[in-house]
């Protein structure tokens, strides 16, 4: 059986699960439609993520997705979390605030979660991602016990390897086209960059996994030419954060309509791991500095209390406005609108 029949979907699409934007209502709209919507939960805590699965499942009895973080712990350095605060102090200085007196790890890692393990398996969602890594066999076995398919991502065939070796059922690639956070395993090893048309061919290849192929896919015939190479499904995201029912605020709408979408940039100021961005001040001042983020999430609490700042005084360059290099071909449609044009265009 396929890796689409074993959902039960009827359309081979994912909506990638974005962090803050992504919400109940976008994932239970794309599930109705056909395709898989997706809710991500790695920015809340277990209470958090039960409340987001019950509002999923008041909206739609169909499939969806959980994806989850499991990131390395990161290292603490207060020698660079102070420079980097330092050198923030000015960004701070021009919204009339100041930088926060020290940084906190404002994101668990699923690694070692065991309130969010028990959420999971309480709830058992039809399927469960995982971006940055993966947990460990206990994990892996207890989800696939509790009858959830495992979804992974991957940047490289070693990665695709990996994930197949843990038991997860699908890999997805994603390529350096993908917006948002780059899912390097490691972040600081060497990336090869390769996109998402070149990966998805050596995954199916060569990693002995079902391929979901992601990044710069924005309409129905990039959807047929994915599934040309040989994935089962495309994964996409910001085709979806236009969406009236994405979290997206106005200023991030804004931008992904401006120019702004035309020059993405992959930066690592924003949450101190590489994530595709829409250029604005932030990524601006990102591209300049020769200060060295902390690691994720520790940066990211500062970036998060710099955008809180600045939007407080009008000043919405700073967010983390995370899109791929499809970013110009967004369209603002409604979620099941938009499933509707990508079948229409894969079709015709």
């Amino acid at each position: 059986m396929s890796l689409i029949d074993r959902i039960g979907l009827s359309v081979p699409i994912i909506q990638a699960p974005m962090a803050g934007v992504s919400t109940p209502q976008m994932a239970a709209a794309v599930s109705e439609a056909g395709a898989l919507g997706s809710i991500a939960v790695g920015n809340v805590d277990a209470d958090g993520a039960a409340r987001m699965m019950a509002e999923t499942r008041a909206l739609t009895d169909r499939p969806f997705n959980v994806n989850l973080f499991v990131h390395a712990e990161p290292r603490r350095d207060p020698a660079r979390e102070a420079a980097w605060l330092e050198a923030l102090t000015p960004r701070f200085a021009a919204v009339g605030a100041a930088p926060p007196a020290r940084l906190g790890v404002i994101y668990r890692s699923f690694a070692d979660d065991d309130a969010m393990l028990a959420c999971l398996l309480a709830d058992a969602p039809a399927v469960v991602s995982f971006h940055f890594g993966l947990p460990d066999a206990t994990r892996i076995r207890a989800l696939k016990e509790a009858g959830c398919l495992l979804l992974a991502g991957a940047t490289s065939l070693e990665e695709a390897l990996a994930c197949k070796a843990a038991g997860v059922d699908a890999v997805v690639a994603q390529g350096w086209e993908a917006g948002g956070h780059r899912g390097m395993f490691d972040p600081d090893a060497q990336d090869d960059r390769l996109g998402m048309a070149a990966l998805t061919r050596l995954l199916v290849a060569r990693a002995g996994l079902p391929v979901v192929a992601s990044g710069g896919i924005m309409d129905g015939r990039s959807v047929r030419a994915a599934l040309d190479l040989g994935a089962v499904a495309v994964q996409m995201g910001t085709a979806f954060v236009a969406c009236p029912e994405s979290a997206a605020d106005e200023a991030y709408r804004a931008a992904l309509a401006g120019d702004a979408a035309f020059h993405t940039v992959m930066v690592r100021a924003i949450s101190g791991r590489p994530a595709r961005s829409l250029t604005n001040r932030f990524t601006e001042w990102g591209a300049t500095t020769a200060a060295v983020p902390p690691d994720y999430p520790i940066a990211y609490d500062a970036g998060k209390a710099l955008n809180a700042a600045a939007k407080s005084v009008g000043e919405f360059g700073f967010g983390a406005q995370w899109a791929g290099q499809g970013a110009p071909l967004a369209r603002p449609l409604p979620a099941a609108d938009l499933i509707a044009a990508l079948v229409a265009e894969m079709n015709a």
